[in-house]
């Protein structure tokens, strides 16, 4: 709905009392408004609120990444640090050489770097969940690789491990504390006072690499 000279909004009336303002991750407002309150006064709200609205959307979309083109000279993130694209024709998907990544031509481009990224992340997470489970004693079942758009990893009730392979985009430290929090769940299936101080023992970079993950997960789920 686009009321005039107001932004562009989705009505979402309900059986409540206030209205409220709602700006999603890609900037979309959504107001939610009572089942008989008029048009009139619902935008009247927004128009009180047009600053604010258009201030929030600003920094949302200055924080989105561009879209991927997957064209020569574009940069893509492999183990916290950026690597320049060129493209060639051969057999191979992908593959990173010299400090630069190679785009085969012959393939879908966005496939090939999801089939690199789950194919490196298995090869260096693999060995990392075995020493950290081993050192802690904190024995898992089985894991999966996958790439979620909620979740980093998870550990379910019959210690089971996830880990998103979107991860490689991460520096080894990040990955290390996202295998770490997943295992200490094998001891501890809840975020409680016992579970950060197991954890904090495991290892001392949770709280940056949770922090390096909020400003980064854009990127990595950008791919």
């Amino acid at each position: 709905m686009l009321g005039l000279g107001l932004v562009e909004y989705k009505l979402i009336r309900s059986k409540r009392k206030t209205l409220s303002l709602q700006i999603d991750k890609d900037g979309a407002l959504s107001v939610r408004a009572p089942m008989h309150l008029s048009v009139k006064k619902i935008e009247s709200f927004i128009c009180e609120k047009q600053l604010w609205i258009e201030t929030k959307q600003t920094q949302i979309r200055a924080t989105k990444p561009d879209k991927i083109n997957y064209q020569a000279g574009e940069y893509f993130l492999f183990l916290g640090c950026l690597y320049p694209l060129k493209l060639d024709n051969t057999e191979v998907p992908v593959r990173l050489n010299n400090k630069k990544f190679y785009l085969s031509t012959i393939y879908d481009a966005a496939a090939a770097f999801h089939w690199f990224y789950k194919k490196e992340f298995i090869k260096i997470a693999l060995p990392r969940l075995e020493y950290y489970s081993q050192k802690h004693n904190l024995i898992f079942n089985q894991v999966r690789f996958k790439a979620q758009k909620t979740r980093w990893g998870s550990c379910s009730s019959q210690n089971n491990i996830n880990l998103n392979y979107l991860l490689m985009m991460a520096p080894m430290w990040v990955i290390d504390a996202v295998i770490a929090h997943e295992l200490a769940h094998i001891a501890h299936k809840n975020h409680s006072k016992d579970f950060y101080q197991l954890l904090d023992s495991m290892i001392s970079t949770r709280k940056q690499a949770d922090i390096w993950l909020q400003d980064n997960t854009q990127k990595l789920h950008n791919l």
